[in-house]
């Protein structure tokens, strides 16, 4: 139980010094996730209400199944593009289809989240390299940009990808269809959240109301058509499943899984950043399996997809926030805003949601680290832009589809074509070194020695015999032993073993003998039952790479000095 359900472990221990400063927390964070759920329920296609409804369930479950004490969840701008590009070519304009489409991706998110979690596989995101992540997440935010300017500027568009819509928001401004009044509140929200993001004034929740209030006092709804979120339903969200026809499964299970992966990568990081920070320790599979409980939670409570969130958990800190009861009680502060007052909003400017989208997206441009990738290692830099044009291109999840597969790629490069070296002895310096590195480094007559620097299996096998042959091959005297250094070698499998096996059996027509030093015991262990061991010969097989020399000296009679005066 301690396990599956942290929240009850937090709740047994909970001290009542904390109690004031958790609801303080929470009615603090509840002015934030208004504006911010309405914002993002919007940008994803959806009705405004639906991103309350999206904030209350998650906060709720998470403070069950999360291990994490000050995480908030709930709707994500880095969410808001995958849950559009789905959405929009399969709703055709119905709000309700679309409600029930997100529904459905946020069960499939929850179900592939908790799966996860259980089968232990909470390490899979961290297959995804700095560079990738950085990649999709920025095409996802230009994505996510591209889709509010329309709002900002005061128009509606026809168009779905990023390009499309892009291409139609130009045509449309240069026709004039700008509505000066929207375009100057969204513009003025904006420019306060940027210039009041780093200070510890809530620079939303004073843009957003200050926008609200002028719009409602001036009426600018009615006297210049500036669009607003009208009054919204009273009630908390009720249990639905959200049925889907066969048509749409395998759009909603994609994007469901994408979702699941991009909120998973985003979730674990931050999550251990604050576990770092307040010196806890956050197991990742609980954690996947808290997310997809909010997740599939919210699904069935006419919610949608749902992540952690760098800018809302912050304000929960900053406000002085012990535990998950501060979720709580922004949970049910939101809850009492749609059972008291649910029409205190009904003058918020779309074009102000616009612009809190707008902020929160080009918060999650990484530019800076880029940067510095680009002068450390060029490949990886044009890895992040090709993930970035991917997802800018061709849409949300294909762009996804391409960092994955690119990840993997990647992984299998690196054990594929791994990095091995000839071993010679350098003078001054202890050991035997590259001689690409140790350029006069001496060479032991008759000896070569190889080292491999990666696990040996299946992917390089063939690679690992053509290095070998080609050490044989360059070596600058006749080679009668060719010693393996295989320290590096974490693993071996039934291809690899064989390739050795036949790689020994050609050494040996040459008169070579095949020897492995530094082998570590487990590898050693599969030998033994691979038959290796007894085909080479246990005496060929040596504790250090100095003993392989000693030994080989001794049985060749080789004179060598060791160190030149």
């Amino acid at each position: 139980m301690k396990h599956r359900l942290p929240g009850l472990d937090t709740l047994r221990r909970y001290e009542a010094a904390w109690l004031p400063h958790d609801v303080f927390a929470g009615v603090v964070l509840a002015t934030m996730l208004v504006p911010v759920g309405i914002a993002y329920a919007v940008a994803s296609g959806l009705p405004g209400i639906y991103g309350l409804y999206a904030t209350i369930v998650p906060l709720l479950a998470y403070a069950l199944f999360g291990p994490s004490r000050i995480l908030v969840l709930g709707p994500d701008s880095a969410l808001a593009g995958i849950l559009l590009g789905v959405i929009t070519p399969l709703a055709h304009g119905d709000p309700v289809r679309a409600v029930t489409l997100a529904g459905m991706m946020a069960i499939v998110s929850g179900l592939a989240c908790i799966l996860a979690g259980i089968a232990r596989l909470g390490f899979v995101t961290e297959l995804l390299a700095k560079p990738i992540r950085y990649g999709y997440m920025n095409g996802i935010a230009l994505t996510v940009l591209i889709s509010q300017l329309p709002k900002l500027f005061g128009f509606s568009i026809e168009g779905e990808g990023p390009l499309r819509s892009l291409w139609a928001t130009v045509k449309a401004i240069l026709a004039g269809q700008i509505n000066w009044v929207a375009f100057a509140i969204g513009a003025a929200t904006l420019a306060i959240i940027l210039f009041l993001r780093n200070s510890r004034l809530p620079g939303i929740l004073i843009a957003v109301v200050a926008a609200t209030i002028v719009v409602g006092v001036l009426d600018l709804g009615t006297l210049h058509g500036v669009k607003v979120l009208g009054p919204l339903p009273q009630g908390l969200p009720a249990f639905a499943i959200p049925w889907i026809t066969t048509d749409d499964i395998v759009p909603v299970v994609l994007g469901g899984c994408a979702i699941a992966m991009v909120s998973f990568a985003d979730t674990s990081v931050l999550s251990r950043s604050y576990a770092a920070r307040l010196g806890t320790r956050v197991d990742p599979n609980q954690e996947m399996v808290g997310l997809g409980a909010a997740n599939l939670a919210t699904g069935f409570f006419q919610g949608f997809p749902i992540s952690s969130s760098s800018s809302r958990t912050p304000v929960a800190e900053a406000a002085g926030a012990r535990t998950q009861l501060t979720s709580v009680v922004g949970a049910l502060a939101i809850a009492l805003l749609l059972l008291v007052a649910p029409n205190l909003l009904q003058h918020l400017p779309t074009a102000a949601l616009a612009a809190v989208v707008i902020a929160s997206a080009i918060g999650l441009i990484e530019i800076t680290d880029l940067k510095r990738i680009y002068r450390i290692q060029r490949w990886e830099f044009w890895l992040s832009i090709v993930c970035f044009v991917g997802v800018a291109v061709f849409g949300v999840i294909p762009g996804i589809g391409l960092a994955i597969a690119l990840a993997i790629i990647e992984f299998l490069w690196d054990g594929w074509r791994p990095h091995s070296a000839i071993l010679g002895r350098a003078q001054g310096v202890k050991g035997y070194h590259d001689i690409t590195r140790y350029p006069d480094a001496r060479r032991i007559p008759g000896l070569v020695l190889f080292r491999w620097d990666a696990p040996l299996f299946f992917a390089n096998a063939e690679f690992f015999r053509e290095r070998v042959m080609d050490a044989v091959a360059t070596s600058p005297t006749p080679v009668r032993w060719l010693v393996v250094a295989a320290e590096p070698v974490t693993s071996v499998d039934v291809t690899a073993c064989d390739v050795v096996a036949e790689l020994d059996q050609t050494l040996s027509a040459q008169g070579i003998e095949l020897c492995f030093a530094e082998l570590k015991d487990p590898v050693k262990d599969k030998l033994k039952r691979f038959g290796l061991y007894t085909q080479l010969g246990e005496h060929y097989f040596f504790p250090t790479i100095g003993v392989a020399v000693a030994r080989y000296l001794a049985t060749n009679n080789v004179a060598w000095k060791d160190w030149e005066d």
